[in-house]
């Protein structure tokens, strides 16, 4: 099988295409022939700052969508020919999604609800569990369902990021009001594609006067990209008990928390890694995907807010390049086109 993989951390230019015996599935694994492989911020950072592990080469890759081709003993729930796509595929392994088959445990193997394409598939694992996640920080939902965020506000920082464009599709699907702060006219409008009720210029006039006057009750729930950055404007905006979900470190890795104002208000302040977040919670955050997905309400695409852009699985280091340049919308490896 083809596949790409590093032997140490480093530019893009460390990875390399090589021929691999195909790999078996042990007791509680299965194969996935991959159609499609997702690229993510977290892929190039692994890549240049740490191997991910022991190993001596690593395939790169946590988000893919193929078929399972093979099951292993004891795996129930999934079978050979499944449609599926994959979380946390490269997560304390060595072998991600960069490969024209990649063997994972059971567990980290979701069933692709029907209609969906591969796309859409590769497009899930890291941002749409990571937007889960943020949106049920907070002391008032748990689990994301038609109505389940009912006359909440919910603040999304960055709205036309794959984590923010996740998490309007995400909150509007569950009833919430979706205000986005955005960078240009441009983004703004890929967050109402993505389901925005609003956007604010952040770089333009008062954002904080601007999303008061749009939720003078303040907002319950912010998901927030640059902690550091955007701390006092969120602490502003929100109301009495709400919560900042943040679950990255865009616009300075050391946040200087205006103590008074968030103990005044109760604020909760919530980090969010998908990788610590402990099965039961990737669990029920793949459960309510795959039902907004089902449901029509989770998609991809220009006319969903996120642009793609596509790359063969030998150009997998312009990728990568695109993502830490910043590539507006999803970047995808086409890995087969015999899937169907």
């Amino acid at each position: 099988m083809r596949a790409v993989v590093y032997r140490e951390t480093g530019p893009s230019s460390v990875l390399q295409v090589v021929e691999r015996e195909l790999p078996d599935p042990g007791p509680g694994e299965v194969r996935v022939r991959l159609a499609r492989a997702g690229v993510n911020p977290t892929d190039w950072k692994f890549r240049a700052n740490a191997m991910n592990g022991d190993w001596s080469e690593v395939v790169p890759g946590q988000d893919g969508a193929g078929v399972v081709d093979a099951v292993g003993p004891g795996v129930e729930g999934l079978k050979q020919g499944e449609r599926v796509w994959t979380v946390l595929a490269q997560y304390q392994r060595p072998g991600g999604t960069a490969a024209e088959f990649t063997v994972q445990p059971a567990e980290r193997v979701v069933p692709l609800p029907v209609g969906a394409s591969w796309d859409l598939g590769a497009a899930l694992g890291v941002p749409a569990v990571t937007a889960h996640r943020a949106l049920t920080a907070g002391e008032d939902v748990t689990r994301l369902a038609p109505g389940s965020m009912s006359g909440m506000r919910v603040l999304v920082a960055g709205g036309a990021g794959a984590v923010g464009n996740a998490g309007i599709q995400l909150a509007r699907w569950a009833g919430a009001t979706v205000v986005s702060t955005v960078s240009s006219d441009e983004k703004a409008a890929l967050a109402v594609a993505a389901g925005a009720h609003h956007t604010v210029n952040y770089k333009v006039g008062d954002p904080a006067a601007e999303i008061q006057a749009l939720c003078p009750e303040g907002v319950d729930l912010v998901v927030e990209v640059a902690f550091a950055q955007n701390i006092g404007l969120d602490v502003q905006v929100l109301r009495n008990r709400g919560t900042i979900a943040y679950y990255a470190d865009n616009g300075g890795a050391e946040a200087s928390v205006p103590v008074r104002g968030t103990f005044a208000k109760n604020l909760r302040l919530q980090g969010v890694l998908l990788y610590t977040l402990g099965a039961d919670l990737v669990e029920a955050a793949t459960a309510d995907v795959n039902a907004a997905v089902s449901a029509g309400a989770f998609r991809v695409g220009e006319d969903a807010g996120l642009p793609l852009h596509h790359y063969p699985l030998e150009e997998l280091a312009a990728a990568h390049d695109a993502v830490q340049g910043g590539a507006v919308g999803k970047v995808l490896v086409d890995v087969s086109d015999d899937l169907g």
